[in-house]
């Protein structure tokens, strides 16, 4: 079924649309009959029907902003006094043959990734659709809910992408959550079809490389606007582990402060109740959360202290020496990780 998500389908805006479509029902019929079968019974009409839908077709991509379409989509939003377009599938072929639009199956399977394989709910695609569209070619006119692309913009939203996460705070290293990238990319992105789909195109461009590592997502970017990405190495997630580190830390520090913050409260409370044994105990809890946030401060600043090394590195080369020299081949399983493991990762670094 095609349920192409980023806006809900319907007859296109008056303003949208060409001054004709109200006022001129002769022109209209002639625009919404079929198309000759034959295009040299008279080209010069053929030609004219078909710039025109062509034209309102890329339009109303471009204006909704989304880059999947099929012909039920397009015939519903194009209705007109009851009645929709019964070219339109040829139009589609068209643009399909031009290359404007491209089938969803031909985009996914053009592109080598193994990562499409855990995104069952997201992808599910037909081989039997596969082996038409590579047999029969663009010469098919697209089913009614066949999905299909709008190429430029597909291009230009993945773009945007790239952009978007260039300038945020995420870029201080390559290698980023895939749920991350996800919430950054939330408003332009609508749904996660699309998500992935701009995320295959980037692929595509080598501007992008995605490893599942112990049911972990991870993306790298290239380095630069016209560098390509280079594979996904140890290091690569030997850094990506030390921020998840370095978040883990710091939500316990944060946790541990409300703790002895607590404590403090609750002691406060027994002095003025008279209950100084218990007034006793709380503060020297506190004073052992306070002992715990110190000892963790320490362990977060090493962390950090690598992970700056890190960030400053212009090069691939120079965040392998800086990774290299702050912990050696030391690895961290990101299945389990709790903050006692962060904890003994920096004790072997400063062993190290």
């Amino acid at each position: 079924m095609c349920s192409p998500g980023e806006a809900p389908p319907g007859p296109a805006p008056a303003g949208d649309l060409p001054p004709e479509w109200e006022t001129d029902d002769e022109r209209m019929a002639f625009l919404f009959s079929a198309f000759k079968q034959s295009r040299e019974v008279n080209s010069t009409e053929w030609d004219s029907k078909m710039a025109f839908w062509v034209g309102l077709v890329l339009a109303r991509g471009r204006r909704r902003g989304a880059v999947r379409t099929c012909l039920r989509e397009l015939q519903n939003g194009f209705e007109r006094r009851g009645s929709v377009p019964l070219g339109l599938g040829t139009v589609l072929r068209e643009l399909l043959r031009r290359g404007k639009l491209q089938r969803e199956s031909d985009f996914m399977a053009s592109v080598d990734s193994s990562w499409i394989s855990w995104g069952v709910g997201v992808f599910i695609l037909k081989p039997l659709k596969w082996t038409l569209s590579s047999v029969l070619g663009d010469s098919k006119i697209p089913e009614e809910e066949e999905v299909l692309i709008y190429v430029e913009l597909l291009q230009e939203k993945a773009e945007e992408v790239y952009r978007l996460y260039q300038s945020s705070a995420l870029s201080s290293h390559p290698v980023v959550a895939l749920s991350e990238l996800r919430s950054l990319c939330a408003g332009l992105c609508p749904d996660e079809r699309t998500f992935y789909l701009l995320l295959l195109q980037l692929q595509k461009e080598k501007r992008v490389t995605i490893l599942e590592q112990n049911g972990e997502k991870i993306v790298k970017f290239a380095r630069g606007l016209h560098a390509k990405v280079s594979p996904m190495n140890d290091v690569d997630i030997g850094v990506y582990q030390l921020m998840q580190s370095e978040q883990l830390l710091s939500q316990k520090v944060e946790s541990l402060s409300q703790e002895a913050e607590k404590c403090k409260e609750d002691a406060r409370s027994a002095c003025r109740a008279g209950k100084k044994q218990l007034a006793l105990r709380c503060l020297k809890s506190k004073r052992r959360t306070e002992r715990r946030i110190e000892e963790l401060h320490s362990k977060l600043d090493a962390v950090q202290g690598i992970l700056d090394r890190i960030y400053a590195s212009q090069t691939d080369q120079m965040v392998f020496n800086a990774y290299q020299a702050g912990v050696g081949a030391l690895k961290l399983s990101m299945k389990d990780v709790t903050v006692e493991r962060a904890e003994n990762l920096v004790d072997q670094i400063q062993e190290v």
